[in-house]
């Protein structure tokens, strides 16, 4: 019976998990990074202060709520993309972290992307980590990402990702938190535009351009900015939103099932976590979702990267 940590350093929450293997239990500790009111986001100098600052903590409050079994391998996101330069200065603060706590118990570290973890724990959290071991396809929704993707088994990085299609301007979350901040909702918007947008019933029938299976987000903000001036409802602007990214996600799903058809669809990101959304795609292509704790940024799928890691064959 061991224990495997997994860190995860991303631009907006610091967090750390350990996966018990005897039990298939998780357990996590994360924070938001702190957020200036009135601003969209962090500079990446500011989110490695904060991280260093929280980090330390967090796993110190891991280890000490419950002490588990000896710890066997440490996991932990080093880059957003398993993709040529995909670099963001915040994740090598959980890297250093990562190495140090390795290297001081004696244990194996194991390197991951950031999207990867999303995937491993939204599989965790649905219940599905049998479709580790075969192909399905996965969308991560999220403030950084917009992207279809094929998932494999690999025998190195454990999930081998191959893009299919993505946003080509503005990333999902990205137009969530304008125009939340549009509507005075604060930062990150995303569970409050959430509930505004269930007061609606209005219908639109706007919606995104794709350019083959790539779309583009770029006119929502616009839109949402023209409706709101026109006076109507913040929950009817809300809706309008998010309408018009679930019918970005859907055409994604759909161009992506039409070229592998049959295959399982995981969602995964924070983005996902949205009730609509999530609703629509469930009714639609019976795709997977996990709750929203293992839907937004977490320390579990790196976690549970590096245990399956250890354990395969």
């Amino acid at each position: 019976m061991f224990s495997y940590l997994g860190i995860d350093t991303s631009n907006y929450t610091t967090s750390a998990a350990l996966y018990s293997s005897a039990d298939n239990y998780i357990r996590q500790q994360r924070r938001l990074l702190p957020v200036k009111d009135g601003t969209l986001g962090l500079r990446q100098s500011d989110a490695v202060f904060s991280h260093v600052n929280q980090l330390g903590g967090l796993v110190e409050q891991l280890f000490t709520d419950t002490p588990g079994p000896p710890l066997a391998a440490v996991g932990v996101s080093v880059r957003p993309r398993d993709a040529q330069g995909s670099y963001m200065p915040c994740f090598l603060v959980g890297e250093l972290a990562a190495g140090c706590i390795a290297a001081a118990a004696g244990v194996p570290l194991h390197r991951f992307s950031h999207q990867a973890g999303h995937i491993m724990a939204a599989l965790y959290g649905a219940d599905k980590l049998e479709l580790a071991e075969k192909p399905f396809l996965a969308l991560h929704i999220s403030g950084g990402t917009t992207d279809c993707m094929m998932v494999r088994p690999h025998k190195e990085k454990v999930l081998e990702v191959e893009p299919l299609s993505t946003s080509l301007d503005l990333k999902a979350g990205q137009a969530v938190d304008r125009v939340g901040g549009m509507l005075g909702l604060g930062f990150p918007a995303g569970p409050k535009l959430d509930q505004l947008a269930r007061q609606s019933e209005a219908r639109f029938s706007a919606k995104p351009a794709f350019k083959g299976d790539d779309c583009c987000l770029s006119g929502v903000q616009n839109l949402c900015s023209k409706l709101k001036a026109q006076g109507a409802p913040d929950a009817d602007v809300a809706m309008l939103c998010i309408d018009y990214i679930g019918k970005a996600v859907d055409g994604m799903t759909r161009r992506a099932l039409e070229k592998h058809p049959g295959l399982p669809v995981l969602y995964c990101g924070g983005v996902m976590s949205n009730t609509i959304i999530r609703r629509r795609m469930q009714q639609k292509y019976g795709g997977h979702f996990a709750p929203p704790e293992l839907s937004s940024d977490n320390g579990c799928g790196a976690a549970l990267l590096a245990y399956y890691k250890e354990v395969q064959p």
